[in-house]
């Protein structure tokens, strides 16, 4: 249902250029937007008016007009005047509603359309039968985009994402939880993962602005077909979940940047404590201490340079030396050597995955 807002908006707006009073109310005469004060106001009886055969009608100084929606009156519209100004703004006035019912329907069948084809409710043929009906593309390129807020229901940030995009009708906006906005996002030729990357940081930046709301913005592949919406909404989805174990420090996170955290994210847990126990025996990473921990995250980070990492963590060189040596002893693997150094590095995911996995249960 279009909200008592939009038709408080038009009927301002309409009576800003034509000086003409107007107010909707509903088949039971209970006020839903008006221009002008109604606690004095005598309308007569709005229900028989409503119940009769007749479109528009002059009753007590006033046009009243009925506003349909798939020919049932949903509002009546009253101008305040019984002079032919007033009935032709009245009938202006109708045409805009009655086209913005039209307009926020299809939207609202729009939405609904892509929350089924995001869960996988709709079986192939349906999907490209309501495309049609519904005059979307079905061949495009898009790509979904996954905005998570610190609030439930966070209606400030559903609004401004939809303000952000009002302009751009192959766009979609919907929600199918209590925490996580979808974005359908339809893309130009020439784009590609760096302008998505844009995108989402534009995103990001606006609704810590505006909403004052921490984010975080993940994203799928690119896809050419509606069917495929669906798999770029849970390679969206798992580039959320896998961001926050991998990738803590980002509020941006794109499926084809996961690398290596993406396969680990899909190891049943038997086999990561079974990995564990084989590469650390007894002792796993998150018994070593801080300075350690940052020692080797900081030696991976400068790709296993001794003397790179030895300045950034203001280190004599023997001394990086000596860690790392300590660190071979206690687990039995030299991470100067590459081999090893991949080994620590998946064994430190691993441990990460199973933490969070653990804080799910």
């Amino acid at each position: 249902m279009i909200s008592s807002q939009i038709i408080q908006k038009t009927l301002d707006e309409l009576r800003a250029i034509t000086r003409i009073d107007l107010c909707v109310m509903d088949v039971d005469g209970k006020v839903n937007s008006t221009t002008f004060a109604i606690e004095n106001e005598d309308f007569g009886d709005v229900r028989s008016f409503a119940e009769s055969m007749a479109d528009s009608q002059v009753m007590k100084g006033y046009h009243f007009f009925k506003i349909y929606d798939n020919q049932t009156v949903e509002y009546v519209l009253v101008a305040k005047g019984g002079n032919e100004d007033a009935y032709m703004i009245g009938r202006v006035a109708v045409a805009q509603i009655q086209n913005l019912i039209v307009a926020y329907k299809e939207r609202f069948d729009k939405s609904n359309f892509i929350q089924n084809l995001i869960l996988d409710n709709l079986l192939l043929v349906d999907v490209y039968n309501r495309a049609k009906k519904l005059h979307i593309a079905v061949e495009a390129k898009r790509v979904v985009l996954l905005v998570e807020t610190k609030n439930e229901k966070d209606q400030d940030s559903m609004e401004i994402l939809k303000n952000l995009f009002i302009s751009r009708n192959n766009d979609f906006i919907t929600a199918i939880d209590e925490k996580n906005i979808i974005i359908v996002r339809s893309l130009e030729e020439n784009d590609g993962y760096e302008e998505i990357e844009g995108i989402a940081k534009m995103i990001v930046d606006m609704l810590n602005a505006e909403a004052m709301s921490q984010v975080r913005v993940s994203y799928g592949n690119i896809i050419h077909e509606i069917k495929d919406v669906s798999r770029s909404y849970k390679e969206a989805k798992m580039a959320l979940d896998v961001g926050k174990i991998f990738y803590v420090e980002k509020n941006i996170v794109g499926y084809n940047n996961l690398g290596i955290g993406r396969l680990i994210y899909q190891l049943p847990m038997p086999l990561c404590e079974m990995f564990m126990k084989e590469v650390f025996g007894g002792k796993l990473p998150e018994s070593l201490d801080d300075e350690t921990l940052n020692t080797i995250n900081k030696f991976f980070d400068n790709n296993l340079n001794i003397s790179e990492t030895s300045r950034q963590l203001f280190l004599h060189r023997n001394t990086l030396v000596y860690r790392l040596e300590k660190i071979q002893k206690s687990t039995g693997l030299d991470i100067r050597v590459f081999d090893d150094a991949l080994t620590f590095k998946i064994a430190l995911m691993v441990s990460s995955y199973m933490e969070f996995m653990k804080k799910q249960d």
